[in-house]
This record gives C-alpha cells, sequence and structure tokens, in this order.
C-alpha cells in the first residue's frame, strides 16, 4: 500500500446522500444495511453498507425524510454505495437517487482522524469486526434479521471477532515514522493493508489513521519514543 501525503487539518471530508423515497423503503433497507432501522431516532444512526462477502463498502449516517430515509455517505463512494444498492433493487416500490450534501457529521480530515472514523481510504475490502468494537455496537445489529453480508459478521462475532487486521490511531514526528512502526510491528510487512490510510498534520508532527495485523500487536510497544499507536476498540 502507498503512504498517502498528510493532509491539512482543514481540508474538506465531502458528503453526499442516497435517498431512499416510497412505500417499500423502509423494507428494502432493512435488508441492505447492518443496523435496525426500527430503532431509528431524530438524530439518526450509522449503519455500514456491506458487500454480499460482509466486507465494508461504506458507513453511512442514516436518517428519515418524507417518505423514506437519506444514508450519508462520504462523496468519493456516493457511486459506488448507490450502485451496491441498487443491485438488490429489483421490483422494489421505492426509488433511489444520489445527490451532493451539504455537510455530514463532521467536515473536515482533522475531525475524521480526531473521531477515529473510517472514511473513503480506509474501506480496503475488511470486516466490521477489523475496526473495533465500537464500530460493530455503533453499526451493526445482530437482532434485526438478515441482511446483505450478515453470514460472516455473525460468524465473527460468535467466534470471538478474531481478525487478522487492526485499525488503529496514531502520531509521530512524522508520516514516514507512522508508516515504518505499522509495517515493520510484525511479519506481515509486505501485506497491502498494513499502514497508513490518512494523515493530517498537527501541532507536533502527524497524526494519522490505518492497520496494523494482529500478529504485530504485541510488538508495537517497541517501535521507540516518537510514535504513539492506540487500536481502536
Amino acid at each position: 500500500m502507498t503512504t498517502p501525503d498528510a493532509h491539512d487539518h482543514d481540508d474538506p471530508f465531502l458528503w453526499s446522500r442516497v435517498v431512499v423515497r416510497g412505500p417499500a423503503s423502509a423494507k428494502f433497507l432493512q435488508g441492505q444495511l447492518s443496523q435496525d432501522l426500527a430503532a431509528l431516532g431524530p438524530a439518526g444512526e450509522w449503519s455500514g453498507l456491506l458487500t454480499p462477502t460482509s466486507d465494508v463498502l461504506a458507513t453511512c449516517l442514516v436518517g428519515r425524510v418524507d417518505d423514506g430515509f437519506e444514508l450519508l455517505v462520504a462523496r468519493a463512494l456516493g457511486d459506488a454505495a448507490l450502485a451496491r444498492l441498487r443491485r438488490f433493487h429489483l421490483r422494489v416500490d421505492c426509488t433511489l437517487t444520489l445527490e451532493d450534501a451539504d455537510q455530514g457529521p463532521f467536515n473536515t480530515i482533522g475531525a475524521q482522524v480526531e473521531q477515529f472514523e473510517p472514511g473513503p481510504a480506509e474501506f480496503l475490502g475488511l470486516s466490521p469486526q477489523c475496526y473495533g468494537d465500537a464500530f460493530v455496537r455503533r453499526t451493526v445489529s445482530f437482532t434485526k434479521g438478515c441482511f446483505t453480508g450478515q453470514e460472516l459478521v455473525a460468524r465473527l462475532d460468535a467466534r470471538g471477532s478474531n481478525v487478522p487486521w487492526r485499525f488503529v490511531h496514531a502520531s509521530g514526528s512524522t508520516i514516514e515514522a507512522i508508516e515504518t512502526a505499522l509495517v515493520a510491528s510484525g511479519p506481515h510487512s509486505d501485506a497491502s493493508v498494513s499502514g497508513v490510510t490518512t494523515a493530517v498534520r498537527a501541532e507536533s508532527g502527524v497524526a494519522a489513521l490505518g492497520f496494523v495485523h494482529r500478529s504485530a500487536l504485541d510488538a508495537l510497544a517497541s517501535h521507540g519514543p516518537d510514535v504513539t499507536i492506540t487500536v481502536i476498540d
């Protein structure tokens, strides 16, 4: 995986929204999203939009609109999210449209990193459990019934969520120092997932999101004083 350049803290994080309207919108989305729409409150709920093989394609903040729902999704993933929903939109009495949104739950790359929120660069074909227990609790319902991608997610949950990759927040003097710590901490240094995915310039250097292989977790303490790594649980 190529090390990304660091963003300025105020670089914008842009949003789109998929609007689903019609009599069957709730039934359709209940079978497509990992979150239970029956519990949807005024503030909305986060959900995962998964592939049939249980990988996270995108996260979305789901809210109600007249005669349906809106899914706020990172603009870079809007077309992919719409295509994924349309794949299963067969003889369903609801419409799907994609449009730009003026704002979302966070609006800068700096806020994304500070809030440990995975974005487009973090969705690398990984299961929800790779992003930590808090992410799973926030985006996945294990009681709502079937949804696309449920099988492996439920199986991993039953087996203790033992996944190969772990989502991390890191800070250090340079992006190169963080990348070296994440990639060189274990035996999977040549894997395509480990390393920095999103980084921003900070007062004391760089703050970043990324991934490390589980085999390297015990070695993270030896990366040196210039890098701090926190596994997101």
